[in-house]
């Protein structure tokens, strides 16, 4: 006797992405029915945490703070890129970015191993460079936005603080996944940080901060919509926000920003209605961190430097990196930071927060 459809679905759903694939692979049927559009909704309970390092490593998401395998994805496309950057994930596709020349880029599903190559920008430029990749619900598509900060003066450079945006010519440019070229969206009107690599996608509007010493760090939103720069209000009582390595983060769907305060502690605010200023609320204090092998549990107290936000996890911990070399989740009630460490894990990462699907650019998520 065949299943309703919907107690398959429900069946179907509670499994993670990795069983999901194997099922997939039994029968032509079987195959078919992984890869319906309802399974194919990036879903929280296929979150993963990838690791990135010139390879892709993931593990199913550890909630439990301990035990997993890290395995290794095999993009279809490494050969003719050997050296690369995840710019970011969004709805089960990664965008990948050639970290050497900074021309060529994929979005990727690395579960599926479906992947599509973006044409070089032209005129192709050198430079400095800034990338985004997001989705926006209303017109049901896929961008990458690229801004390339080209010096007026070779003897000026964008990344010591010392130079204004009339030093530079910055344009962006941006590719709907639905088509095949790159067009001009305009001048960008904003020296950004390429200091902070992160441009959190939410409300279909990626992120930046202006780059320091140019009258305080400025909040910037891309809508992916109408393709417009904005300005987002900043809480009044963050100016610490312009000392922090990693300011801006997405929780609970929000916008978060971090600021680093001068006894080395970070405090991430939360904007709980998006846009709107009076929303901004002081959530967690987090304590300095230094990795204390011989104690991980214990907190060092010199040395201490801010940690980079990932997520929270089911505990209320939360999930944070610590120059690219330690994972650790913290507890804000006890104010203890707990290393995590993984079979197979690489000593040198980026972490990205991933939800695994069989999402791809042309079905709706």
């Amino acid at each position: 006797m065949d299943l309703p459809r919907d107690i398959v679905h429900n069946i179907l759903s509670r499994l993670p992405i990795t069983s999901l694939i194997q099922f997939g692979c039994v029968c032509r049927g079987w195959h078919t029915l992984s890869q319906d559009s309802y399974l194919s909704r990036p879903k929280e309970s296929n979150r993963c945490l990838v690791f990135a390092c010139d390879e892709l490593y993931f593990i199913e998401f550890p909630d439990d703070n301990g035990g997993g395998r890290v395995r290794k994805f095999h993009p279809p496309f490494c050969a003719s890129m050997p050296k690369y950057k995840v710019v970011c994930s969004c709805d089960g596709l990664l965008c990948i970015a050639d970290s050497s020349s900074k021309k060529s880029a994929y979005i990727y599903n690395p579960f599926t191993s479906n992947y599509k190559e973006l044409p070089t920008p032209e005129p192709s430029q050198n430079g400095e460079t800034i990338v985004g990749f997001g989705f926006h619900p209303i017109i049901n598509e896929y961008k990458v936005v690229k801004m390339v900060y080209r010096t007026k003066n070779d003897g000026c450079r964008l990344s010591n603080g010392a130079a204004s945006l009339g030093s530079f010519h910055c344009e962006i440019q941006v590719f709907g996944l639905g088509g095949n070229t790159w067009r001009s969206a305009g001048k960008v009107p904003y020296l950004l940080d390429l200091q902070s690599s992160e441009s959190p996608l939410v409300d279909g509007r990626l992120h930046w901060v202006t780059a320091p010493f140019f009258g305080g760090r400025k909040f910037i939103s891309f809508d992916l919509a109408d393709e417009q720069f904005r300005e987002v209000p900043k809480p009044d009582d963050c100016a610490a926000i312009g000392y922090h390595r990693y300011p801006l983060a997405v929780l609970r769907g929000c916008l978060a920003a971090a600021a680093y305060c001068s006894n080395g502690d970070s405090e991430i605010w939360v904007m709980k209605e998006y846009n709107v200023k009076e929303s901004w609320m002081k959530e967690f204090n987090i304590r300095g961190y230094a990795p204390n092998l011989e104690s991980p549990s214990l907190e060092q107290s010199y040395f201490r430097g801010p940690v980079r936000i990932i997520c929270l996890l089911k505990n209320d911990e939360i999930l944070v990196e610590y120059e690219g070399t330690t994972l650790a989740s913290y507890d804000p009630k006890s104010r203890y930071f707990k290393n995590l460490s993984f079979q197979g894990m690489p000593n040198l990462f980026r972490t990205i927060l991933h939800t695994g699907s069989f999402n791809w650019i042309d079905i709706p998520v």
